[in-house]
């Protein structure tokens, strides 16, 4: 036993070993969203369209007919996906149907809740991108829903307060991903102005208590 004891002290000598690797970072897979059964069954109002600009949706019906508690989580649960079609048929539907919602999109924002929890959690780069853009313009697409989303802070701000410094910017190389925002360090920091802004008076303190090292863009 001693013998054996002093053996793997040999082996460690010098190396002392670090700690294991956390994987805050590491992108986590998701199943298929219920999103991409209702698409395969053809059950959402939707055909891609072809023009000059590239690929948009063809609604089938008027948007602001649809009614927005059956098809927005939904949309919002296919912020998970990253295969086409089912990855733009759900951000370009969630932009859609947040431009002409109006005052349908408020009643809904308790059910957005955990599709944009899972889309953040994956961690995935693209899926994160695409996400912190959806939230920037859901919390414009109509009057009082930043203040809404402001209870939610604690399942939606968690993952941001991970990769809120993880910008891949370095030294003196230009950063082409600033220029397709797909910079997340930068995303995140707009959101959370977005977010204050648009929070009422509550939004500051409860961005701090999530993200410390986060500082008011209303001082100025």
């Amino acid at each position: 036993m001693i013998k054996s004891q002093s053996k793997q002290q040999e082996q460690f000598k010098g190396k002392v070993p670090g700690p294991p690797n956390a994987g805050a970072f590491k992108p986590r897979s998701m199943p298929p969203t219920s999103f991409r059964k209702f698409y395969e069954r053809g059950d959402f109002p939707i055909a891609l369209e072809h023009d000059t600009k590239g690929n948009k949706i063809a609604w089938k019906v008027e948007i602001e007919k649809l009614d927005y508690h059956h098809y927005l989580p939904l949309f919002f649960d296919g912020l998970c996906e990253t295969p086409h079609p089912y990855e733009f048929f759900a951000r370009q539907g969630v932009h859609d149907m947040l431009e002409h919602g109006g005052s349908k999109i408020l009643p809904v924002i308790p059910q957005l809740i955990i599709p944009i929890k899972n889309a953040l959690g994956m961690r995935n780069h693209k899926v994160l991108c695409t996400t912190l853009k959806v939230l920037q313009h859901l919390v414009v697409s109509a009057d009082l829903v930043g203040e809404a989303l402001v209870p939610y802070y604690r399942q939606i701000l968690p993952v941001m307060n991970i990769f809120k410094n993880k910008n891949l910017n370095s030294g003196d190389g230009i950063d082409y991903s600033q220029q397709k925002r797909e910079n997340v360090g930068d995303l995140i920091q707009e959101t959370l102005e977005v977010f204050e802004r648009h929070g009422g008076d509550d939004a500051f303190i409860n961005i701090k208590y999530m993200i410390p090292t986060y500082e008011s863009c209303m001082l100025n």
